[in-house]
C-alpha cells in the first residue's frame, strides 16, 4: 500500500473508522474515533477508503470528566484494598 494523504477517512477491520494523521513509506498513524491513535507498518496495513463523514470527537470537557471519574474509581479500589 502506498502512503495515504493526511486527513483521509479510512476503515480498518479491527478498529473501525479513523482519520489518517501521518503517513510515509514506512509508517502510517490513524486516529480512530473509539480506540485513539494507532501506528501501522504502511506496507502491511489493510484499510479501505471510506466516503462516510467522520463522527465528531468527544469534547475535551467530556474526556476530562471521564478521566476524573476513572481516577476516583481507582482511588476507591485502593482504599478498599489494604
Amino acid at each position: 500500500m502506498n502512503t495515504i494523504a493526511q486527513g483521509k477517512y479510512v476503515k480498518h477491520g479491527q478498529y473501525g473508522l479513523g482519520v489518517v494523521t501521518e503517513s510515509d513509506a514506512e509508517r502510517t498513524s490513524i486516529d480512530f474515533h473509539l480506540h485513539g491513535v494507532k501506528k501501522f507498518v504502511t506496507k502491511l496495513m489493510v484499510v479501505e477508503m471510506s466516503n462516510e463523514a467522520p463522527p465528531p470527537k468527544p469534547s475535551a470537557a467530556k474526556r476530562r470528566k471521564k478521566a476524573v471519574v476513572e481516577a476516583a474509581a481507582v482511588a476507591a479500589v485502593a482504599v478498599v484494598q489494604p
